[in-house]
């Protein structure tokens, strides 16, 4: 028998508040919240994102997104450019110590998680990700709020 949609997003809302609480333990050592974790994360592809882009990865409004790369700015974790391909726009790239800092997020929160690493990595873990990718795009389509609707962003 299938699952009452309210059972899977009490599941789902556990999981990821759990999993938040747990990456944000760590991070709290490093004075990183969780959502600057996830800019640091998305700008160390090394390509440079626009706004929007990191907003969508965040999951936060712009100008929310705003005040916290002004403060990785500060920070000198961040810099902005002016897109080259469309001058009306910035992106935002990680500096050399962004870089260094965002490599030590990273080693430290996959040290966290490594006991989860034999439920992660057997075949469940790929089944998992594939799933919850599916679930996303099938629910991403579009979410109607009143009369407005608007995409919700997605994770990497």
């Amino acid at each position: 028998m299938p699952r009452r949609p309210q059972d899977l997003l009490h599941l789902l809302t556990r999981a990821e508040r759990l999993s938040v609480r747990r990456v944000q333990s760590v991070l709290e050592e490093f004075e990183c919240s969780v959502e600057a974790w996830r800019v640091l994360d998305l700008l160390s592809d090394g390509q440079g994102h626009n706004m929007t882009a990191l907003a969508d990865h965040a999951f936060l409004p712009a100008p929310t997104l705003t005040k916290l790369i002004d403060q990785l700015v500060d920070q000198n974790l961040v810099f902005r450019r002016i897109d080259p391909t469309d001058r009306r726009r910035i992106l935002a790239h990680l500096t050399p110590r962004g870089v260094q800092h965002w490599q030590l997020l990273a080693r430290e929160v996959r040290s966290d998680w490594a006991e989860l690493e034999p439920l992660l990595a057997g075949e469940d873990g790929p089944r998992l990700e594939t799933l919850l990718d599916q679930l996303a795009g099938a629910l991403d389509s579009r979410v109607t709020t009143g009369r407005e609707e608007r995409p919700v962003g997605r994770a990497r």
